[in-house]
């Protein structure tokens, strides 16, 4: 018999390693909880949770170098990415038919040429797993959409060099976008060239609800200019708003409370202080594996993808270690804000430990 629903309990944070989601910050919390019947689908009707995502909209386009932030907060990454497709497809000209982005590109940019009809023409990366320009460059035609730059891989933290891959998608004369759901809260603190300040960004993707500590659902979409919106926008006759560029009609008040309260306790100090912590614990976890033989990737943003042997890694699973692969089949540890010392500790104590049982 199934436990009743009162009797469940969310997942433990304890042992999780490879999530880009976290724990929210109390403050995030304790608006999303004050807010959680609140439609900012419907800003006409629910007007104090549209004014927060007003909040919320400019202080990520302060984070991204954009004073005049256009965009709204979404559902999560996948949607900041669709519809960045989606408004590039409908500003095009007719023969638009196609995206290119690298082979690191989230698998959302699949589901997104899916649902529009288009081509997704995916290029390879260097060997250190960011977008090669040369083959971006070569891949971009008349009929070419929308070039997409990635700040923060899933898979291994890399940042794309975001200003010549500008340069090609202006030489092109098309649009470009900027991913940078996961990475987009680290890299304000470090010395890479990502955001709107930096090159001819058109749109540009940031998730509260990873870094951020927004509670879930709370992605993020920027634009540059108001234009993109537009392009999204539908007709709503039966609401106090005359149209939406969501994806979504009704949406999650609690995810806009929680990203403008996440955003007004923690930017950019407490920010600025989670990414030391966490960039000085990447650094010191891949070292630990590299001493004890494994090849680890060198983490570029708090991310640390690992060679374990298929043995090791199932092993470490069923104990309940919960990590995931890369494509190519490394182990990634995400070290987002619940992963301590403490906790890494404790999982290459259990890795020591079952190297010997398995034999490796």
């Amino acid at each position: 018999m199934q436990p009743s629903v009162g009797e469940r309990r969310p997942q433990s944070f304890e042992r999780v390693l490879s999530s880009m989601c976290t724990e929210p910050h109390p403050a995030a919390s304790r608006a999303a909880e004050r807010f959680i019947a609140s439609n900012p689908g419907d800003p006409g009707t629910y007007d104090a949770v549209a004014d927060l995502e007003t909040e919320a909209v400019a202080a990520l386009g302060e984070l991204a170098g954009l004073p005049e932030a256009h965009g709204y907060v979404t559902s999560g990454g996948t949607e900041a990415n669709v519809q960045a497709v989606h408004a590039a497809r409908n500003l095009g000209n007719a023969g638009n038919s196609n995206l290119v982005a690298p082979e690191s590109a989230h698998f959302s940019f699949s589901k997104a040429a899916e649902l529009l009809g288009m081509e997704l023409r995916t290029v390879p990366t260097d060997g250190d797993h960011r977008a090669d320009v040369d083959a971006v460059a070569a891949a971009v035609d008349d009929d070419t959409a929308l070039v997409v730059g990635v700040a923060g891989s899933t898979e291994y933290g890399r940042v794309d060099p975001i200003p010549e891959l500008a340069a090609v998608a202006e030489d092109a004369g098309t649009r470009f976008h900027v991913d940078a759901a996961w990475g987009g809260f680290y890299l304000p603190f470090t010395d890479h060239e990502w955001d709107f300040a930096d090159a001819a960004v058109d749109t540009l993707t940031v998730d509260p609800h990873k870094v951020g500590r927004a509670v879930v659902p709370a992605g993020g979409l920027l634009a540059r200019d108001a234009a993109t919106l537009d392009a999204l926008a539908v007709e709503t006759p039966y609401l106090e708003t005359p149209s939406q560029a969501s994806l979504t009609g009704t949406r999650s008040g609690a995810g806009v409370a929680s990203a403008a309260a996440a955003l007004a306790e923690l930017w950019p100090a407490g920010y600025r202080a989670e990414y030391e912590r966490a960039a000085d614990l990447a650094a010191w976890f891949a070292g630990e594996l590299s001493e004890r033989g494994y090849r680890a990737v060198d983490p570029e943003l708090p991310l640390v993808a690992v060679d374990l042997p298929d043995p090791l890694f199932d092993e470490l699973r069923e104990v309940g270690w919960r990590i995931t692969r890369t494509g190519a089949g490394e182990a990634r540890v995400v070290v987002m804000p619940h992963v301590s010392r403490e906790r890494l500790e404790v999982f290459l104590g259990t890795l020591d430990r079952l190297a010997g049982t398995v034999g490796v």
